[in-house]
């Protein structure tokens, strides 16, 4: 290792997402003809009215520095949002916009994590949680849920991982790479293990909410329990919802000193986030909400059209969803049936090199024997995917 690199740096992963991205474009550019179903990104186009918001903004000169944590129109409609679907009370100081949700993740980890700490992760979980903790100096404590419980950490799971040194308990629902959510019964189970241990912080990462299609109306822990609003910080974003990943807007809401503390961390790295996307995303939060509840039906479309067509495929194993864009199943049973395939990393590896299809191993997001399929694409292409998926099974 080079004498150059810092500590914090050298056992730190790349993005396992953003790594096979780059990977199967640099194939496309070579020729091949790669079905990516590995990143998610809606691959809608984001709404006229949106995009129409930026120019204007564009054409009015607002092209100069913002406050650090976002202009007050775009905080006040956060905050509407907020009220309006979630029925939660925020003001000003108590918002912060960044460059995504997930530097607002990364800000809030930098803020508040100490050499020690320990922050509660259920896995299967994102891939980049694990590494923000680690730069942040702290220890993640991963605590693998069960299949037979839809990947959801119990409120016995969660009392037997916190110890003196848990500073937090990360929340993800929808999941990601799952697509599970938490009902409020789960969730009130929690926050009653969580009322007994006033130290612990929770985060839940809300950035799908939009994208669900459960019987029970979403709801976040704070939601559930507003006696953890003072220690409890939402993360979220107009990237899922609107189709705007590359806008790179995402937001916190939680207790003042948090946010003024990330805001101030935010004020020496990156200042304010794009002025222009701040535009977009007040736009985007006020503005007509028909096109999310069209995405949402085209994404749960193709979810019954995957889920039935991957249950087919010899091997494969799969517990229905409610929500983002992903499903994981099981593929153990598949591997057993493959020579010189041993573990979801070279069942992945196969079917890149095999069946031209790119997919991610459960094992980057603290899960073997599993995989991530994402559906934030077209069914032609879904269905081209699982009929040269299913040609490769069939020949070994």
């Amino acid at each position: 290792m080079s004498k150059f690199v810092a500590k914090r740096i050298q056992n730190l992963k790349p993005s396992a997402t953003l790594t096979l991205s780059a990977r199967v474009k640099a194939l496309s550019a070579a020729g091949e003809k790669i079905v990516d179903l590995s990143l998610g990104e809606p691959d809608f186009n984001t709404p006229d009215y949106i995009c129409e918001a930026a120019i204007a903004a564009i054409k009015a000169g607002n092209n100069k520095y913002t406050p650090v944590g976002g202009t007050l129109e775009l905080k006040n409609a956060i905050i509407s949002k907020l009220k309006r679907e979630n029925n939660l009370s925020y003001t000003p100081t108590q918002i912060i916009a960044s460059a995504g949700a997930k530097q607002a993740l990364f800000n809030l980890f930098l803020a508040i994590l100490n050499p020690g700490d320990e922050v509660i992760i259920p896995a299967p979980f994102w891939v980049s949680y694990p590494e923000m903790i680690t730069i942040a100096e702290a220890t993640p404590i991963l605590v693998k849920t069960n299949p037979t419980n839809h990947f959801k950490i119990t409120a016995e799971e969660l009392e037997k991982a916190i110890t003196p040194k848990s500073k937090l308990l990360i929340l993800n629902s929808p999941s990601n790479p799952t697509g599970n959510i938490y009902n409020k019964k789960e969730l009130q189970a929690l926050a009653t293990v969580l009322l007994k241990y006033p130290n612990v912080l929770i985060v839940t990462d809300d950035i799908y909410e939009h994208i669900y299609w459960g019987s029970e109306p979403f709801c976040n822990i704070v939601m559930t329990c507003p006696e953890l609003s003072d220690r409890t910080i939402v993360i979220n974003g107009v990237s899922k919802a609107y189709a705007m990943t590359g806008w790179r807007l995402g937001y916190a809401a939680g207790p003042a000193e948090i946010i003024n503390n990330m805001t101030t961390l935010q004020s020496q790295s990156t200042s304010n986030p794009c002025s222009i996307t701040q535009a977009a995303a007040t736009a985007a939060l006020t503005g007509d909400q028909s096109f999310v509840t069209k995405m949402k039906q085209e994404f749960k479309r193709r979810y019954d059209y995957l889920f039935q067509a991957l249950s087919s495929l010899p091997g494969f194993e799969i517990k229905p969803c409610h929500g983002a864009f992903y499903i994981f199943p099981n593929i153990e049973q598949a591997i057993k049936q493959l020579p010189n395939i041993n573990n979801d990393v070279e069942f992945a590896e196969l079917l890149i090199k095999e069946a031209k299809v790119a997919i991610l191993p459960g094992s980057a997001f603290g899960y073997p024997g599993y995989v991530r399929f994402s559906y934030a694409t077209t069914i032609d292409n879904l269905q081209q995917a699982v009929k040269q998926i299913a040609q490769v099974l069939g020949k070994k």
